[in-house]
């Protein structure tokens, strides 16, 4: 709408509580959509997934291609000055902490290459399967966000131009002002995560922590979670309900939402070399020698991470800039941490739950040995 200089009632602002429901009602319907592509049979996932990656890899391949050749058209390119030394500080922040929020927005590249963990459960092979998608998801977000972050920072209009957007998504305005209007709404996409929280929802409920635990972890005939699936979808129906009223209190709650997931990452590495260093001998994709210098690099960038998406973007700040990400998680934690103490372990790990985990442990194990046994009695037979 602010590319095509739609006249919106009351304005396209943040502060518009009318621009604010439409723009509630649309990313709705975009919910109805993914979560219907959620309730398909699991047979059809495979080819959900490679049609959904032919198209990342798609827009990609035209955001190499189309903006560049925009760009020399219009504006013109930053210089390599410009990209790599140069730097301003509109955040209110001494330089070094200006520096280092500028990777507030580039931290989350590297959070949701951990999904196809989530959908193990329904994946064969998932011992090395699941293990192999997490490897080279994280490979190929790093080497694919690298290149994009290069290409956006010698494609973006001088600052005089930058800094006049006024729109909610400035990369939309970048789109339309260096291949025309039209061509921004086909490069402008629309994502939404359902297929991976509600397998992580799934997996939390059945260990009976979720009121209607017993609801939400109960799968249908042919073994997929879509109770849990209608609970995320519910759930996020209702924080998205927080926008209306409060554009702050849906940033915060967005940003927690990103935090968690690096906090799981720099906690899991930390836990991994210094916990159980001499544990999980049996994984099929294993790290081997590299693996203490890859979870200390993990931990460490992950904590300083951390630090970066728990700060606001704007000193000195007020309430309406304040990053209550810190609140959010500072009182879920708090809370975990009275569960803990007072509620007895058997209820949160109850006995039944550890003896099938620790069978299906052993079992998966004699599985891997099973082909190098048979391997080892024909060479024998020979």
């Amino acid at each position: 709408m602010e590319v095509f200089e739609y006249d919106f009632p009351g304005g396209l602002d943040v502060t518009n509580i009318n621009y604010r429901a439409t723009m509630w009602a649309v990313s709705l319907a975009c919910m109805w959509i993914a979560l219907g592509l959620n309730y398909l049979p699991p047979k059809h996932f495979s080819r959900l997934f490679r049609f959904t990656i032919g198209l990342l890899f798609l827009d990609f391949f035209l955001s190499i291609v189309w903006l560049p050749i925009g760009v020399s058209r219009t504006y013109g390119f930053r210089t390599a000055k410009e990209v790599f030394t140069s730097r301003a500080n509109g955040t209110g922040f001494g330089e070094g902490w200006n520096w280092a929020l500028s990777f507030f927005y580039a931290g989350y590249v590297t959070t949701g290459y951990d999904a196809s963990g989530h959908v193990a459960e329904e994946t064969r092979g998932a011992s090395l399967t699941s293990a192999r998608g997490i490897f080279y998801s994280a490979a190929a977000s790093a080497v694919l966000s690298f290149l994009a972050t290069l290409l956006w920072l010698f494609c973006i209009p001088p600052d005089e131009i930058l800094y006049s957007f006024d729109a909610p998504q400035p990369f939309v305005q970048i789109w339309a002002l260096a291949i025309g209007k039209r061509g921004a709404v086909v490069m402008t996409s629309t994502s939404c995560a359902v297929t991976a929280s509600s397998r992580l929802v799934f997996a939390i409920a059945r260990d009976g922590v979720l009121p209607g635990s017993k609801w939400i972890a109960t799968p249908n005939s042919v073994g997929q979670p879509k109770n849990a699936i209608t609970f995320i979808f519910a759930i996020s129906s209702l924080l998205l309900l927080v926008s209306i009223p409060s554009q702050v209190a849906f940033t915060s709650l967005m940003s927690a939402g990103a935090v968690t997931s690096i906090s799981a990452y720099a906690l899991i590495a930390f836990c991994r070399l210094v916990v159980t260093p001499n544990e999980f001998k049996h994984s099929r994709w294993s790290l081997g020698k590299w693996g203490p210098l890859c979870y200390t690099i993990s931990m460490v960038y992950n904590t300083f991470l951390l630090t970066t998406l728990y700060s606001p973007l704007e000193y000195p700040f007020t309430a309406s800039t304040f990053n209550f990400a810190l609140v959010i998680t500072g009182g879920v934690s708090i809370f975990a941490l009275v569960s803990w103490w007072f509620i007895p372990a058997s209820n949160w790990l109850r006995p039944e739950l550890m003896a099938a985990m620790r069978q299906n442990a052993t079992a998966d194990v004699k599985e891997q040995k099973a082909p190098e046994v048979e391997v080892d009695t024909k060479e024998k037979a020979v």
